[in-house]
């Protein structure tokens, strides 16, 4: 196994789970919020300060607004010239591709597929999954209430789009930037990894 592989996925599809048996299949390095104590320790920022960052994206507007954009158009920038939140984007994103130089590994969220774009040993999936399912694993997998599931979700899958629009300029569920997508409400986990696995050649 010689590749990075990056999982974006909507929120209650299993992606995190699934990226998780990929490591453990391939024996090499899981990254989600790893990535931010890395970050955190690099850069001096609070680990809070890159977890606020990507909460205040529920709203496209207010997103805006909050990372330093008003509805003219102008920027309240900081000392060095960029935003707080595109600081903390950077730093993320340099420890990303630490992370990648480093070796294979699977890297869950945070834009890791346009981080890495440019490189060749890079390999994108999109898992989705129905509503339904994607419920009964937020209340049974995270404890969400029933009657507030499908809210919740809706409310996370905003904020995943949102913060990969204001950071890449692009849909986060363009299917055209991933090499497989996967539906995980009808393969299940398991053979979801199996058939990503099949699929890499292994």
């Amino acid at each position: 196994m010689d590749k990075i592989i990056t999982i974006s996925r909507q929120y209650g599809s299993g992606g995190r789970e699934l990226g998780q048996k990929l490591a453990q299949r391939y024996h090499i390095p899981f990254y989600d919020n790893e990535l931010i104590t890395r970050a955190a320790k690099e850069s001096g920022f609070a680990e809070e300060t890159f977890e606020k960052a990507e909460d205040k994206a529920t709203n496209s507007l207010l997103y805006s607004l909050a990372m330093g954009i008003n509805v003219y158009g102008n920027q309240d920038f900081g000392f060095s010239g960029l935003s707080l939140d595109d600081r903390i984007f950077l730093a993320q994103s340099g420890v990303i591709r630490k992370v990648a130089e480093e070796g294979p590994c699977v890297i869950v969220g945070r834009c890791a597929d346009y981080v890495l774009k440019d490189w060749e040993n890079v390999f994108n999936i999109f898992v989705s999954a129905s509503m339904d399912y994607r419920i009964q694993r937020a209340i049974h997998n995270y404890g969400i209430e029933e009657k507030k599931a499908a809210e919740f979700i809706l409310k996370n899958d905003k904020r995943r789009g949102n913060y990969y629009s204001y950071h890449v300029g692009e849909k986060w569920t363009n299917l055209n930037n991933y090499d497989l997508v996967i539906r995980s409400s009808i393969s299940g986990i398991d053979k979801a990894v199996e058939c990503i696995c099949a699929y890499l050649g292994d």
